[in-house]
């Protein structure tokens, strides 16, 4: 690994740098769950980032007999390349803004504008499709414990976290499969602990090669996933 593993960041060392370490997403979240053992039972609540943290998240709370619940945040993406994310939205509001990668992309002031916008509109879609009117937990005096399917860049994490700490969260645990070590640096000092599977670094990281089976989560298997859940 470049560079030293803050102290709140804990791997399997047997797993850094590795790829197909996971055959799917629920394996990951199994993984992390064995990860997790000291929150079982706890009063903790798991929130999932749809879509893909959802099927990762899942397993997590069967396995602790924990709550599960959804942070929905979504990328501000690029004109030209849906894939690809310069920031990102809360469903409370949040909006955090890579200015380091938008200083070389050319864009106008009015293209991010409609790029936040139509983040935006997808977030409050989405909120009413998975929360189904139900009201966001009280989580003022619990742990959360907050998972995606990997961090890339840690932009859209850092929204999640901001977004939790607006709602009254104090514990925030950050819980995934894989990542790069660089933006787990970025979001370390705002959270508890990170528990991260698959820890890798260098260049060309992509959160889909920690995977064996890797396909992109529809909105129907995350409203089902939360439907079993209640």
């Amino acid at each position: 690994m470049e560079g030293e593993l803050d102290r709140n960041i804990f791997d399997l060392p047997d797993l850094r740098n590795q790829i197909h370490v996971f055959q799917d997403r629920e394996h990951a979240g199994l993984t992390l769950s064995k990860m997790l053992e000291v929150y079982k039972d706890s009063n903790a609540v798991v929130f999932g980032i749809p879509a893909g943290g959802v099927p990762v998240a899942a397993p997590i709370a069967r396995q602790l007999k924990l709550v599960l619940d959804v942070v929905v945040v979504n990328k501000v993406t690029l004109p030209w390349n849906t894939e690809a994310g310069y920031g990102a939205v809360s469903f409370e509001g949040t909006v955090h803004l890579n200015q380091d990668m938008l200083s070389g992309m050319g864009l106008t002031s009015e293209d991010i504008n409609d790029g936040v916008q139509k983040a935006s509109r997808k977030v409050k879609r989405r909120l009413k499709k998975f929360r189904k009117g139900l009201s966001f937990p009280d989580v003022k005096d619990s742990s959360v414990i907050l998972v995606d399917d990997g961090v890339a860049s840690g932009f859209t994490m850092l929204v999640a976290v901001e977004a939790l700490k607006n709602k009254g969260a104090e514990k925030i645990i950050i819980a995934v499969p894989t990542a790069h070590l660089q933006a787990l640096k970025r979001v370390s000092s705002k959270v508890e602990q990170i528990y991260c599977a698959n820890l890798r670094g260098g260049w060309g990281f992509a959160v889909a090669d920690a995977y064996q089976n890797w396909y992109d989560v529809d909105e129907q298997e995350v409203t089902e996933i939360l439907d079993k859940f209640r």
